[in-house]
Order: structure tokens, then sequence, then C-alpha cells
């Protein structure tokens, strides 16, 4: 009896050590936890939502109709963007609300950046660039305003692609577009005002592509590009212009004269533009009203093909 007792004895401590132990059954003992380590899931990455347009959406076109003024700081003569922009703004608002055909209405504050000059300067290039901080001024009334802002290069004698990449410290915002004006581009012995200017559908297609590959890197909305042209001869080889992922491609007419004249530069203009460039139509407010009064923007709206951009200066 008492070798009975003692084994039935040593059973329950066995039986008590067992269910008083640290680690449960059906988990591996201390010795093996480091051949077998607890698999932590790691959190996800947050996801940043992708930058929106001034006025919602990540594309500009069907979804708006854009209105520009265009200038530079304390120079009337190149447009309405000479200063008191907060007054400027509003009033493009207003005209903008005249624009409404169904679309949303996106304003644009175009601002020359780069200016053809009738001297060399210092390094030969005949063309002035704007100071930085005056960029920075624009953008933030932009901003204010929920508007674009549109950079615009006249080259002289620089290469146009120099010129726009020096400008990707903006370009790369989700809210800043480019414009280039190639009336304004002149090659070697050639001089701006003297003589007009001319590019390619080639070296669009650069600036284009440059473009593109912004939107892809910084994950970017739509971003807009135009190219103004004031007659045929200005943009060559307009056939191989192409449209480029992420870029919304304008051309504007940037016709003078008479309002029948500018319609007919705007028609001839027109025809030729390649499939997925938009048209754009631009508006002189002196040179135009030396011939009569300022088109209206219900006579705008009534050209064909329809403008997708309408620029006043």
């Amino acid at each position: 009896m008492a070798k009975t007792a003692y084994c039935l004895l040593v059973l329950f401590v066995v039986i008590g050590l067992a269910g008083c132990a640290d680690v449960p059954p059906d988990l591996p003992a201390s010795d093996q936890l480091a051949e077998h380590p607890a698999v932590i899931p790691r959190p996800r990455p947050t996801q940043q939502p992708l930058a929106q347009l001034p006025r919602g959406g990540r594309q500009i076109f069907p979804a708006y109709q854009l209105v520009a003024f265009v200038g530079a700081p304390g120079s009337p003569a190149l447009g309405p963007l000479d200063s008191n922009l907060d007054e400027r703004a509003r009033r493009l608002e207003r005209l903008a609300s005249s624009y409404r055909t169904g679309r949303r209405i996106l304003p644009v504050l175009e601002l020359i950046v780069v200016t053809a000059q009738g001297a060399p300067g210092r390094d030969g290039k005949y063309r002035s660039r704007i100071d930085p901080r005056q960029i920075d001024k624009y953008l933030a009334t932009a901003r204010k305003y929920r508007m674009l802002l549109m950079l615009d290069v006249q080259p002289g004698r620089a290469t146009p692609l120099d010129e726009v990449r020096r400008l990707e410290p903006w370009l790369k915002q989700p809210d800043v577009g480019l414009a280039v004006d190639p009336e304004w581009e002149v090659g070697a012995g050639q001089v701006p005002g003297r003589v007009f200017g001319r590019t390619t559908g080639t070296e669009l297609n650069g600036i284009g592509a440059y473009l593109s590959a912004l939107v892809t890197r910084y994950r970017l909305p739509e971003k807009l590009f135009v190219f103004h042209q004031l007659a045929k001869p200005i943009v060559r080889d307009e056939a191989s212009l192409r449209t480029h992922p992420g870029v919304a491609t304008v051309k504007s007419v940037d016709g003078i004269g008479n309002r029948g004249q500018k319609l007919a530069t705007y028609r001839g203009l027109t025809k030729t533009i390649p499939k997925g460039i938009r048209p754009g139509f631009k508006l002189f407010y002196q040179e135009d009203t030396r011939h009569g009064a300022l088109m209206t923007p219900a006579q705008v709206l009534a050209v064909r093909p329809q403008p997708e951009l309408v620029i006043y200066e």
C-alpha cells in the first residue's frame, strides 16, 4: 500500500507541474523559441492622397473651361497681370464666370517669366528672367483664389528646354503649368522683334515629354502645356506634334487685327491642329480695340472649333 501511495503522489506532482508551466502545452518550450520567433505583422505604409487641381479632379479636359490673364510685374504693356494681383484675380474670376458652358471654370494666371529682349544681355541670349520671388508671389495669389499659375517663356536665343528646366522647382507643383511663345525664339544672328521666331513639332515634343516625366515622377494631376502661334511658319513640322501622358496641350492662336482677320487666322491655324491638341484663342485689350469693340465671351464661344482656353492680354 505504501508503495502504491508513493507512486500516486509522484504522478500528482508531475501533473501539477505540467498544469502550472508558463509555456502552454501547444507552444514550443523556451529552449525552442529562439528557433521559432514570433512573426509580428508590419504596419502597411500609408498611401499619400494624390494631388488635385485647384478646383478639384486630376484632369483639365474635358472637365474645365480655361480663361486666363497674362502679364508680368510692372509691365502693363504685356497684359493685365502687372500689379494689384488680388484685384486682377477677382476681375478674372468675374470674367471667367461669363464662359460657363456646362463645364466648370478654371481661371489661369499666365506669368511671363522669361522675356525676349532687343539687346543681347550678359550671356548674349537676348532674354531676361524674372526674379524667382515674383514667381512665388504670383503662385501665392493663384493658390489664394484656387487658380492655375502658368509660366510663360519667350526664349530669345536661349534653348527653350533649358529655360523650362530651370523652372522645375515650380513645374513640379500640381497647380503650375507652362506656356512657350516661339514667336520670340530666334536663331544666331537674329534679334527678337525684328523677325518672327519659330519652333518645330520635334522641339515641342521634347518639352511635352519633359513635362510628362514630371507628372509621373511627382504623381501630379494633368499638366497644362500651351504653345502660342501667330502665323503658320512659326511652328514647322506641326504634324509631328503628339500628345504626352499626363499633359494637356493647347495651341493658342494669337491672331491680331480686326475681328474678321482674327477669326480668319484662327480658322486657318486650327484646320491642321494635330489630334488630341486643344484649341485656344487670345484677345488683346489694346491691339484688338484699335479695330472695334473687344469680342464678348458669347462671341468667342460661338467660334468653331470652340476655344477651350481663352487668354486676355
